[in-house]
């Protein structure tokens, strides 16, 4: 056999994506040398590796086994890159970290420097929901977690990263003029509500519940931008983050509907396992973190007042 690195980490891709389509975006190749290198790495077995029913790719459960193998030897590879950086007294290894939807639009602003001065830091940054959020740090399989609201069923340290406000927003088909509307608004609007386990949503009923508001619950959809997209279009009305919204409130798509005990205040945390064993790369980067936060928001996000 006489694979390649280069055709394992295709193929590792391809089992991923279950797409050649996919695959090919992410690794920024074209569509028919992936095509090419996933035959030529097909070659080289006696049994097939994918199928294709319909028009969708799977993964036989010999290729399978062969995705196993193939994650071990490139992990082993990259530990050598680490190893040798290390020496040379460089930061090396991978920062793992899943971050729910929301958390998408404040991030990146805190491991933009941190990876530029660490070039030997490899980031696997995984933005999913709540559910799969939580799961991978139960499972170890991240350093850290971003999270709203923290999970009861685990052990966990955290550290406070910063505020988390939330509006009840509309498109601008209505006008609004009043400087401040009682909370019973809230029972005369269509809403739009997050899936269950969002973290947003669990914001949202709080605020409700605690208010013993009736509500209208219009629809509900499984990310900040679809429920974004539902509002700018007049479906409804819903209660989100101003860091997910203030570019199409400067657009003029949104509008800001005044309501007494508004905004609504959350804190997102960074999250861990308590006990966890830090890599380098994972304790450095707390300690950036700690020591850089404060003036991240103020560069960043000085629109939180």
């Amino acid at each position: 056999m006489h694979y390649t690195l280069h055709q394992l980490q295709i193929f590792l891709k391809i089992a991923e994506k279950e797409s050649i389509t996919k695959a090919s975006e992410e690794l920024h190749l074209t569509q028919p040398a992936v095509s090419i290198q996933l035959k030529n790495f097909q070659d080289q077995f006696p049994i097939p590796l994918t199928e294709v029913i319909g028009r969708k790719l799977y993964i036989t459960d010999f290729g399978k086994e062969i995705v196993v193998a193939a994650q071990k030897i490139i992990d082993e590879v990259n530990q050598i890159t680490y190893r040798t950086n290390a020496y040379q007294g460089q930061l090396s290894g991978v920062l793992k970290i899943s971050v729910v939807s929301t958390g998408k639009y404040i991030i990146p602003y805190f491991l933009s420097d941190f990876i530029k001065k660490n070039e030997g830091v490899d980031l696997v940054l995984d933005v999913t929901n709540k559910e799969r959020v939580i799961e991978s740090l139960e499972r170890n399989k991240v350093d850290f977690s971003l999270v709203s609201v923290l999970p009861k069923h685990l052990q966990i340290e955290k550290t406070k990263l910063m505020e988390n406000q939330l509006y009840l927003v509309g498109n601008m088909s209505e006008k609004f003029t009043k400087k401040k509307y009682n909370k019973s608004i809230l029972s005369k609007l269509p809403l739009i509500y997050r899936e269950q386990g969002s973290g947003t949503r669990h914001t949202m009923e709080k605020y409700i519940e605690r208010n013993d508001i009736p509500v209208r619950k219009k629809m509900e959809l499984t990310s900040n931008e679809a429920v974004k997209q539902a509002v700018i279009a007049g479906l409804g009305y819903s209660i989100m983050p101003l860091i997910g919204i203030r570019n199409d409130l400067e657009a003029g798509r949104l509008q800001i509907i005044p309501v007494q005990g508004f905004p609504i205040k959350s804190i997102w945390n960074l999250i861990w396992l308590k006990n966890k064993k830090f890599s380098p790369v994972a304790e450095a980067f707390l300690k950036y973190v700690d020591e850089q936060k404060e003036q991240i928001i103020k560069d960043q996000f000085h629109f939180l007042k």
